[in-house]
């Protein structure tokens, strides 16, 4: 099968890779999309930070050696892994990539993405940048009672991202909300939280961000030069910088909550004692609950009539992922908002949103 390996910094290779098998507990799935995104560009230029070292077995996932990238994968079930339930071939499935123990502590708290000894299909084990990839079925959510399209429900890992980072942020129905930086991750977020019932200030930089925060639900947008006065219960630092962060810590009300989404460089310059007096809780987030945030992310892109092309316009293939996905994303110049892949075409083709039928009803 055709797939990309990662064999080291700016080492991205297209080969002729072995077939994977459906082990238990697995679904093997013929790609239909896959999204690359921040995490996929840093490690292809500084890796291997996330992939693992190539001289060694995960201790979760047992990968050795160069990995396919590709952790935000939707695709067609082709074979069924023994003891595997709930799931039939020819399923359309979106995979939340994140695998957890079941059994430490967090686990058993339901907190599955702290999990102990979590593992990530695409960084730690062969994901998704291939034709064919097998995967813990326990991580995949069937697509159809959503009525979403291939390509639309390609969208989910991030929106459920999204979606924790808003769950970890408390969110009350008519609450003010800042969302601080509104590319990527915080346009999602801004839809959650809009969703949720937040009235949404979203702030970034880029004029076509903030239109497309204003089509999202944001009832205010900023470039933040213009923010100054913008207060809110809760604030969602999404752009991993230190005037993104100043800028939340300033924004918060009293007694408010900071969720800091985007990863900053250490050291981060914070005034504690600031945040002490006023009683702000600063609230960490990272990848996703499986079980809860993947279906709620597809109900979330469901609930948008218009679709997501604005978003995705187009899925690019698979030869084409460096020079079109990763490099403009690295250099800090991507050309959309989410980049997606195709792995079945030979040239781009703009993605297709509209809805589907739906086949039963959405839990």
């Amino acid at each position: 099968m055709r797939a990309l390996r990662y064999h080291g910094p700016g080492d991205l290779r297209l080969v002729d890779a072995a077939e994977p098998v459906a082990g238990p507990d697995e679904l093997l799935l013929r790609i239909a999309v896959v999204g690359v995104c921040g995490t996929d560009a840093a490690e292809y230029l500084h890796g291997p930070h996330l992939y693992w070292p190539h001289d060694r077995p995960h201790p979760g996932s047992g990968q050795r050696g160069p990995v396919i990238p590709g952790h935000e994968l939707v695709g067609i079930v082709e074979a069924i892994g023994p003891g595997t339930d709930g799931f039939a071939v020819g399923d359309l499935v979106a995979s939340g990539a994140g695998v957890w123990c079941g059994t430490c502590a967090a686990c058993l708290a339901g907190r599955t993405n702290a999990c102990e000894r979590y593992w990530t299909v695409g960084l730690q084990r062969d994901g998704g940048l291939a034709e064919l990839a097998a995967v813990p079925a326990r991580t995949c959510v069937a697509v159809a009672p959503y009525g979403l399209t291939e390509d639309a429900a390609a969208l989910a890992q991030p929106m459920a991202i999204a979606a924790h980072a808003v769950d970890r942020g408390a969110l009350a129905p008519s609450e003010d909300v800042l969302v601080v930086g509104a590319g990527g991750i915080g346009a999602f977020i801004t839809w959650a939280a809009t969703q949720g019932g937040g009235r949404v200030t979203a702030t970034d930089p880029d004029a076509e961000r903030r239109a497309l925060a204003a089509r999202l639900g944001a009832v205010t947008t900023a470039a933040p030069d213009e923010a100054a006065d913008v207060t809110a219960a809760l604030v969602l630092e999404v752009s991993g910088t230190a005037p993104g962060l100043a800028a939340a810590l300033r924004s918060v009300r009293a007694g408010g909550r900071v969720v800091l989404v985007g990863l900053h460089e250490p050291p981060s310059a914070v005034d504690l004692r600031a945040v002490a007096l006023r009683e702000v809780s600063l609230i960490g987030t990272v990848a996703h609950r499986c079980l809860t945030d993947l279906p709620a992310a597809l109900a979330l892109l469901a609930a948008r009539p218009e679709g997501w092309s604005d978003i995705a316009p187009v899925a690019i293939p698979l030869g084409s992922v460096v020079a079109d996905g990763l490099l403009p994303m690295a250099n800090g110049r991507p050309t959309r908002v989410k980049t997606l892949v195709d792995p079945r075409s030979a040239a781009a083709r703009p993605t297709r949103m509209g809805a589907v039928a739906v086949t039963a009803p959405a839990p």
